[in-house]
């Protein structure tokens, strides 16, 4: 992907800021930057940076469960962030940003701290070509001086001093930054997506999983169960309550926040009570799995059965059923012991692989 380009800045070695990522540091660091600055600030503090970082991270690592690196600082401190405050997995940025300003618990600082002893330094490494080695490991005052009689920087260093440490953005890169920031984001989550996919190669929707989660749309797959509870009773799978058109509300089996998707094949329906209380987490699979598999095969026979309830699963399939093993699975003519082992083939795989990530096990 190209960057914009520009006659006054070396683009080039922008381009080159995340070759040989190994960790995520340097892509959070630019992105919070980038932040700042499309908001009219060009003298930023490493704290300020660090706390937007937490932030921008929190939703993958507390949310969605991914993995940032094998001893990844900025994962430690949004797991620690979340242990001892008390907010919520898909809590709003700006109440995030709130408490971490005004936290001063040691742990957090020591970890903020450790995200701040090379990440400012080494990102504009492809500028700088007369510090090498283990010239970069040297006292931190020192080496920002000497960074500092380099030219044509991004930014310059204006004090060393822990956590109030400063930058000062130059004109040109901030007049740069905030004129393609639409790109320059664009960029950076492309950079951002290869990271974590090599990161968390078996895990499905990393394009879904950088930003706080979003309402879906599943009034369709609503109207598909209304249907069937206007034709026969229906009593969900985890407290067997019965369900009508005024409690129904639609779970995912293995939660949203893995798959990343609304397959048909991965939703049922639940009240919204025990919706709420299944939260982001796995129903245990030898309790609920064969109850999951009655009900979407009591559903799959009504589907051929009934021209009501036919119609609305065909609105659904059009946005809901898009591989061709669901396609297969809700084809006309199996028995139980088929659907049975065609869903579990789709269900087993996603699941087990949500234990692995961490996804809490959950009885009603």
């Amino acid at each position: 992907m190209l960057l914009p380009y520009s006659s006054e800045l070396e683009i080039s070695n922008l381009s080159r800021l995340f070759d040989k990522m190994s960790e995520s540091y340097k892509i959070f660091w630019f992105r919070a930057i980038l932040d700042k600055v499309a908001a009219g600030k060009t003298r930023l503090t490493y704290d300020e940076l660090i706390n937007q970082m937490i932030a921008d991270a929190w939703y993958m690592v507390s949310e969605y469960k991914l993995n940032l690196g094998p001893s990844d600082t900025l994962e430690a401190a949004v797991h620690h962030v979340h242990q001892i405050s008390g907010l919520k997995s898909s809590e709003k940025k700006e109440t995030i940003l709130k408490f971490l300003e005004n936290c001063r618990d040691k742990e957090l600082l020591k970890k903020k701290r450790t995200l701040t002893e090379q990440v400012p330094y080494r990102l504009q490494a492809p500028f700088i070509e007369a510090i090498k080695g283990n010239d970069w490991k040297g006292p931190k005052q020192l080496l920002a001086e000497r960074i500092n009689y380099e030219k044509r920087l991004m930014y310059y260093f204006v004090q060393i001093s822990g956590l109030s440490s400063q930058i000062e953005m130059q004109d040109d890169w901030a007049r740069y930054l905030q004129e393609n920031q639409q790109i320059i984001r664009g960029w950076i989550q492309y950079n951002l997506i290869e990271y974590l996919q090599r990161r968390n190669p078996s895990v499905p929707g990393i394009v879904n999983k950088l930003y706080p989660p979003q309402e879906r749309k599943l009034e369709k797959v609503k109207k598909y169960w209304r249907a069937i509870t206007e034709v026969k009773p229906l009593r969900e799978i985890y407290g067997f309550e019965p369900l009508s058109k005024t409690n129904l509300s639609i779970d995912h089996f293995v939660p949203w926040s893995y798959v990343a998707h609304d397959e048909l094949w991965n939703l049922h329906p639940t009240t919204k009570g025990i919706n709420s209380s299944k939260n982001n987490n796995l129903p245990d699979w030898k309790t609920y799995f064969s109850r999951f598999c009655g009900l979407e095969f009591y559903s799959y026979q009504l589907i051929w059965k009934y021209d009501k309830i036919h119609v609305e699963f065909e609105k659904c399939q059009k946005e809901h059923l898009n591989s061709t093993e669901a396609l297969r699975l809700y084809a006309r003519g199996h028995n139980e012991a088929e659907f049975t082992r065609q869903l579990e083939d789709l269900v087993q795989p996603v699941y087990q692989s949500a234990q692995k990530m961490g996804f809490g096990r959950w009885t009603l």
